[in-house]
């Protein structure tokens, strides 16, 4: 007997998925743990309830954070036939909302959208004779918009910033200053900011019943993906959406909620059942992702905080966390190391990358998390000397590269001739003028980077050929969905070990996680000072260890440099959890050294001579020989040390020796990395002035 449409919708199901995607009406709550198949709950719920006829497509909005994820979940319902349905970011949602009743609620033309804030906070500074290099902006800039999300105008923010960290070391009214000089020139020149898009559309629906109305006429049902993602200003858009209606879906985990310093908050999905009175709670549990290894260990990283205090009374910041239950066959165990520097750090992951490469795991299907930008210098290194391809997650866009770009223009005029033949092979014919081959060259660089991309778009082209073979797909729909992903930045895989911090590889999974740099400082990070601060820290941890589907390596090295003291201890969270480990700071992980020789005399890099003074050896080079530095780099940084030494009243060498600064002018280090490895840069000093000395090094190229 053949089945119906909808029976094949909800066949596959586990029993808590299914109960998820027929429960089409009324406030519901599903806590997702990581890996239960939350998107494939809801989109199947989405696609239910258009198929039975309980939802228009044009009438659901189905909201989340990132314009990958709502692509995906638009692909996911195009293949479950639910064409029609909005998958959008809040920031997308509401722009569109914007730019159509802005004319005939506000009137005139929309403002200009400015993509940074930067050039305008600086501008702002400027005005009030304060000094901020770029690393201030940055710092100031997430500052304001944690103040916009939070709804907060200038003059309100100084209050309830109080006891929040202080921006680049700037006082909260300073912040405030800066804050309403942002404003001000946003409005001379007739701009808006994506904060603003949220706050306008907000205020529009607000004043105008007539706009609210018909966006509540638009959009009757509603779901929301990473719930727990959500801040202050999101929910309020979100309630005047719904208005007074129930038609409301909400998804997320509090345990993965590591968002907070940006606005986001826990609170609305923990108190939903309390907002909706009998709002119906589905509890995913089943991690389908990863081996009950992996599963284990965090249950346990979450448990250990349980049991050490509970969750704080009148605190939003702990929750009793989902235990979640694997559902794939056993895999090897999470292993633990502790390597004698980062250098040896980096340099044993690519080594167990290769082995695992060599098992026959795809690069692609491999992972190294961190949780700095700055960690990964020394992993692209050591990727690089094992001939190991990467990918830097947040680097520059797939579909941005030149050779994207060609392949999209050639994929384009192919599609105009071409017939109902073979797709994918249609794609490699044209792509093959590109360079695109069989085999990956054996060289590693910009010819083996084109070749990667160019290899994503053939292995898209197979995907999507199988997947929607039974609609007759052609080179057109290819074409047609390549122009879609492009808009919304949705890039295919690209071959490569992904590089990324904890926080970009949020929403994302592979078979293999290198979890690095595993120690105190770094994890938690130093300047999480308080217990909220160190919770989400912990949820961080945990974010990364739910990555892994299969193999889980985490590690932390004892010491920043070869031969460095060894200081550093691994993080508090594996306490307990490491083999043999049971009390606090018991070591029974032996140590992976890298292998040195033992230190020759050092020897000038240009005459080859003995170096005698301690001067001549942090440079480099004997006296007699001629410097190699610009000059006006090496003035630069003179200025630079002279303008420190004013403002904390010491004596100039006390910043830095002349030494240090030819060192520094000579080696040009372009990372905290390989300024940190100078002779006479120490942790203290390499905190203090790091970013400005690399910034200088910068704008003197």
């Amino acid at each position: 007997m053949e089945t119906t449409l909808e029976e094949r919708i909800l066949a596959g199901l586990d029993d808590e998925q299914r109960t998820v995607a027929s429960t089409l009406t009324g406030p519901l709550c599903v806590l997702a743990g990581a890996g239960t198949g939350k998107t494939r709950a809801i989109t199947h719920r989405i696609a239910y309830g258009v198929h039975t006829g309980v939802y228009k497509p044009q009438q659901v909005l189905a909201v989340t954070f990132t314009a990958r994820a709502a692509a995906e979940m638009r692909t996911r319902l195009r293949d479950l036939s639910a064409s029609g349905v909005q998958a959008r970011t809040f920031h997308a949602a509401a722009l569109r909302q914007l730019q159509y009743f802005w004319p005939q609620a506000v009137g005139g033309p929309l403002p200009a959208l400015v993509d940074h804030k930067a050039q305008l906070i600086a501008e702002a500074s400027r005005r009030l004779r304060l000094s901020t290099d770029r690393a201030a902006i940055r710092d100031v800039a997430a500052e304001i918009e944690w103040a916009k999300v939070s709804m907060l105008t200038p003059e309100r923010y100084t209050a309830a910033a109080a006891g929040r960290v202080e921006p680049a070391g700037m006082d909260h009214t300073t912040v405030a200053r800066i804050f309403a000089g942002y404003e001000d020139l946003k409005l001379d020149r007739n701009v808006i900011d994506f904060e603003d898009v949220l706050l306008i559309t907000v205020g529009i629906l607000q004043e105008d019943e007539k706009v609210a109305a018909t966006v509540r006429a638009q959009y009757r049902h509603f779901v929301v993906d990473e719930y727990q993602d959500v801040s202050p200003l999101q929910q309020r858009l979100l309630d005047l959406w719904l208005g007074d209606r129930r038609e409301l879906c909400v998804v997320g985990d509090a345990s993965q909620t590591i968002y907070s310093f940006t606005g986001a908050t826990s609170r609305h999905l923990l108190d939903f059942t309390g907002r909706y009175e009998g709002a119906q709670v589905v509890r995913l549990v089943r991690d389908y992702r990863s081996t009950p290894q992996v599963v284990k260990l965090a249950n346990n990283l979450l448990a250990a905080r349980t049991a050490e205090t509970g969750r704080q009374p009148g605190s939003s910041s702990w929750s009793t966390p989902l235990e979640l239950i694997a559902q794939r066959d056993a895999g090897p165990e999470p292993s633990f190391t502790e390597c004698s520097d980062d250098e040896a750090e980096a340099a044993e992951a690519a080594r167990r990358i290769k082995a695992l490469m060599d098992g026959g795991v795809l690069a692609s299907e491999i992972a190294i998390l961190y949780r700095t930008n700055g960690q990964s210098a020394a992993y692209e290194q050591a990727l690089a000397s094992a001939g190991i391809g990467y990918q830097l997650r947040g680097g520059e866009r797939f579909f941005a590269r030149r050779e994207v770009r060609d392949a999209l223009l050639q994929l384009r005029a192919g599609a105009r001739t071409a017939g109902s033949d073979d797709v994918p092979q249609l794609v490699r014919d044209i792509l093959a003028s590109l360079g695109y081959t069989s085999v990956a060259p054996a060289s590693s660089g910009a010819v083996r980077e084109k070749w990667e991309s160019l290899a994503a778009l053939v292995a898209l082209a197979d995907e999507l050929s199988a997947s929607r073979a039974a609609d007759g797909f052609t080179l057109q729909d290819f074409v047609a969905e390549l122009e879609e992903r492009a808009a919304a930045q949705h890039a295919p895989t690209v071959q490569g070990v992904t590089l990324a911090s904890l926080h970009a590889a949020k929403g994302l999974e592979w078979d293999a996680v290198f979890l690095v740099g595993l120690s105190e400082g770094l994890m938690p990070i130093s300047f999480a000072d308080t217990p909220e601060a160190v919770d989400e820290e912990r949820r961080l941890l945990y974010v990364g260890i739910t990555r892994a589907r299969e193999h889980l390596a985490l590690s932390w090295s004892t010491a920043r440099t070869p031969g460095g003291r060894a200081s550093r201890k691994p993080t508090r969270f594996l306490d307990g959890l490491r083999p043999g480990v049971v009390g606090d700071r018991a070591f029974r992980t032996p140590k992976v050294k890298q292998s040195r020789k033992v230190s020759a005399p050092s020897t000038c890099r240009v005459c080859g001579k003995v170096l005698g003074s301690g001067s001549e050896r942090k440079i480099g080079r004997c006296g007699d020989c001629p410097a190699t530095y610009q000059e006006a780099t090496f003035e630069a940084l003179r200025a630079w040390r002279l303008d420190q030494a004013r403002e904390n009243d010491v004596p100039a060498f006390v910043v830095f020796t002349d030494a240090t600064l030819v060192a520094i002018a000579e080696a040009r280090p372009t990372t905290i990395e390989q300024l940190g490895a100078l002779a006479g840069i120490g942790p203290s000093k390499l905190e203090k002035y790091g970013d400005s000395v690399l910034l200088i090094l910068a704008e003197s190229e």
